[in-house]
């Protein structure tokens, strides 16, 4: 062979190869955006507590089913992979519901900043309206997203009290109703609405201190409900590493299999009240 057909044989070669490396990372480029717009629903759920749309949820759904089931088929085998599957789109839910309650719960915080920002707003010469549209670019976190929102309402024309009423349903808590219902009784009966948006947004601080006192005080206690509820399924991952089959041959029989289902059933009656009994509400 000679020298030029070794070398455009090579040329042909790494040309191959070039366009195979290029297809291959075009294809992870293009898995990767896909995996990224199937959890942007999460991240939007935590970042603006909006809820996903039916398309989105199914693909969130199928792949938190694709993940639990590639888990637990590496875990216990077909059987425990494909019951796993079965409860993606639960967990997929769940996660939704946290991160949107996270949101709210910081919404809920904000009310406080968010009176006394006004507060000062309003006692400098500006309307209520006026007073959204200083304050929103300033405050952070959710509390200030829900109140850009509003400021951008307003500055497309649309009357206060709904623009007001629409903050209100999105924050759905007891702080915001109470903010809202201040400001709208001022306009309509008069008096000092700075001074009272700020007695407001001490009680809710004081509210807040009290609110985080208590959880600190129960943490503990919480902990350790928490610790000996997931023991057994600790337990039961632990003998399926340890002798592989373990939780195939508990199912395999009927009555291993009654057993286990209502061992299952105990334990999130179990999990459900102590959530119950746990939880703070936040209003």
């Amino acid at each position: 062979m000679s020298p030029a057909a070794l070398l455009a044989a090579s040329a042909g070669a790494a040309g191959v190869l070039g366009a195979w490396e290029v297809l291959a990372t075009a294809e992870a480029a293009r898995i990767a955006e896909r995996l990224e717009r199937a959890i942007a629903p999460l991240a939007r759920a935590r970042r603006e507590g909006t809820a996903p749309s039916v398309a989105e949820r199914r693909r969130l759904g199928a792949l938190a089913a694709g993940s639990l089931f590639a888990a637990g088929w590496l875990l216990g085998g077909p059987l425990l992979g494909t019951a796993a599957a079965l409860a993606g789109p639960t967990a997929a839910v769940a996660a939704l519901r946290t991160r949107r309650a996270r949101y709210r719960d910081e919404v809920r915080r904000g009310a406080a900043p968010a009176a006394r920002a006004l507060a000062d707003a309003i006692a400098a010469g500006h309307s209520v309206r006026g007073a959204l549209d200083e304050v929103a670019p300033t405050l952070p976190g959710a509390a200030g997203h829900e109140l850009r929102i509003a400021a951008r309402a307003l500055a497309l024309g649309e009357p206060t009290d709904e623009v007001l009423e629409r903050l209100r349903t999105r924050a759905a808590t007891r702080a915001w109703d109470t903010l809202v219902a201040a400001i709208l009784l001022q306009r309509d009966a008069g008096g000092d609405l700075p001074a009272l948006l700020r007695e407001l947004a001490t009680s809710l601080e004081v509210n807040d201190r009290l609110e985080r006192d208590a959880r600190t005080a129960t943490a503990q206690a919480r902990f350790t409900a928490w610790l000996v509820v997931g023991l057994p399924g600790a337990a039961a991952a632990l003998a399926e590493l340890a002798a592989p089959g373990f939780l195939r041959a508990l199912i395999a029989a009927p009555l291993p299999a009654v057993l286990t289902a209502l061992a299952l059933a105990l334990q999130a009656t179990g999990l459900v009240a102590i959530h119950r009994i746990v939880r703070v509400r936040r209003k």
